[in-house]
């Protein structure tokens, strides 16, 4: 992969020169009629920067009308469920079928019991009993998410790497966009997503792992057998990053393949749209996000009514739970003072857990697990029990 510090200076060197600022600003009425259960505002925010600004606030509901999602996990090893990325031996894209759960079972992950029934939980009202479960939560149609996107794109001094499940953006269809889902390995189960690349939160509302609209490239490429019930358009725009910039499918408007893109899988070219601006591209492998933003995002800018899960403003108060995070070979453990870390820091228990694994475990840089999460270190570093014996 290229060094993104380099390949980066180079995209935002030829976006200061290229974009104008009426082109490269995200637009409301990009989105579908059907993605706010608010009309858009704008209003005065703050970058991560510090830098005061504009930005359009939208609100969206748990789920766009008319939308259709799942399946998730499959009943037993005779039925075919979602997808899913695994990241272990064997490594690649799947649909969650016999197959697959036969490998894992192989591999020492068991999804299933003597008679092929797959255990699944809703994580969000239960807690497994198994030390491996196909997590299928339960929507919650009360709840309400807020974003904020940058009116004026900014460039930021460097790029931000994106962790597990880190903010990436919102789609045109108002569904919230997240990078990589939790692996198995980090908390024994399996959070499905549906084969348009989805699923639903801990706090009851649906939001993207992947670019939807284009994931049938995906699957050409990989091999898996599956059909999103979207439109496929591999040049269309799929969304707006956290930034502000577009992300688009993973062809040009003319079906030819990018060039000359950085590390974060964008450039400065002609969009479908038919503007040369800054603008990011899918991928045609999963994960098919972007893997860092090169500009400066809004400060809080996502936050749900939801009573769990990422953004939740009521964590607790009617029950549903964060996500099973097995620990020290626990079923549904959790670390102690994890949740009163997140908490403080204002991510999910899941997503520090999860950065903490990619950075090492016990031992990992939390230079690097802060830069992943969009958080400052001293601040991660002041929030995070003492580990036992220090």
């Amino acid at each position: 992969m290229p060094d993104i510090q380099e390949t980066w200076l180079g995209s935002a060197l030829a976006a200061l020169t290229l974009a104008t600022p009426a082109l490269a600003h995200p637009e409301a009425a990009a989105f579908a009629p059907t993605a706010f259960i608010e009309a858009p505002e704008i209003v005065a925010c703050t970058l991560e920067n510090g830098a005061e600004t504009q930005c359009h606030r939208i609100t969206v509901g748990y789920l766009p009308e008319g939308l259709e999602i799942g399946p998730f996990c499959p009943a037993d090893l005779e039925d075919a469920g979602g997808i899913w990325d695994w990241t272990g031996e064997n490594a690649g894209l799947y649909r969650i079928d016999g197959d697959f759960l036969r490998m894992l079972d192989a591999l020492g992950y068991r999804f299933h019991d003597d008679d092929g029934n797959v255990y699944s939980v809703d994580n969000a009202t239960e807690r497994p009993a198994v030390d491996h479960a196909c997590i299928n939560v339960s929507a919650d149609e009360s709840v309400e998410i807020t974003m904020l996107l940058p009116v004026a794109p900014v460039m930021a001094d460097a790029p931000t790497p994106l962790g597990t499940v880190a903010k990436v953006g919102v789609a045109l269809d108002g569904v919230p966009i997240f990078a990589d889902a939790p692996e198995i390995q980090v908390t024994g189960h399996m959070p499905a997503l549906d084969t348009c690349g989805g699923h639903i939160d801990p706090g009851g509302w649906y939001h993207w792992h992947g670019a939807s609209t284009d994931i049938e490239t995906v699957f050409a490429n990989e091999n898996v057998a599956a059909d999103c019930a979207l439109e496929q358009d591999a040049s269309a725009q799929f969304g707006y990053a956290f930034d502000g910039f577009a992300i688009y499918g993973s062809v040009e408007a003319d079906g030819s393949g990018p060039t000359d893109l950085d590390a974060c899988n964008g450039h400065v070219g002609l969009t479908a749209n038919g503007d040369v601006i800054y603008h990011y591209h899918a991928a045609d492998a999963f994960p098919n996000l972007p893997a860092c933003l090169v500009g400066v995002p809004a400060q809080d800018n996502f936050s749900t009514t939801a009573t769990a899960g990422i953004g939740a403003a009521r964590t607790g108060e009617d029950g549903r739970n964060e996500p099973p995070r097995p620990a020290d070979g626990g079923v549904g453990g959790m670390p102690p003072g994890f949740d009163q870390a997140a908490k403080a820091v204002g991510v999910s228990a899941e997503a520090l857990l999860a950065a903490m694994e990619a950075a090492g475990g016990p031992n990992a840089d939390l230079a690097d697990v802060a830069a992943s999460l969009g958080i400052e270190e001293d601040a991660l570093r002041a929030a995070l029990p003492t580990p036992p014996g220090r």
